[in-house]
């Protein structure tokens, strides 16, 4: 999957106008938004306190990305199809790291055990 328009309009998208969307997907499926920043914790780095920051400042995804604190070192094992692309197979290293998310947030919503969705 090659950078295009279409990604940079991703890019730019606010992460607090998708937050909500994350939040209501687990939710829907009997996960808690505690278990959604777990996950997004692990992932990015980024503390309750930094989360809620980037919330409120409304940044971009590109944003979200290049100030978070530590991206998991374990991102390679994150494996797997979302929206019909392998994220594995992504070249453009950031809609790579907005696919990771997704393909987190799928797995909570679907029920995985925290252990084997934070790679353990």
């Amino acid at each position: 999957m090659k950078p295009s328009a279409n990604n940079e309009r991703v890019y730019r998208m606010a992460f607090a106008s998708v937050y909500p969307h994350y939040v209501a997907k687990v939710e829907r499926k009997g996960r808690t938004k505690e278990e959604l920043h777990t996950v997004i914790h692990w992932l990015t780095g980024y503390d309750e306190k930094g989360l809620a920051a980037v919330i409120e400042k409304k940044v971009d995804f590109e944003t979200f990305f290049a100030k978070a604190p530590k991206l998991n070192p374990n991102v390679g094992l994150i494996t797997g199809m979302i929206c019909g692309h392998r994220v594995e197979d992504i070249e453009d290293p950031l809609m790579q790291k907005v696919r990771y998310l997704d393909k987190l947030v799928d797995e909570l919503a679907k029920g995985r055990a925290m252990d084997r969705i934070l790679r353990k």
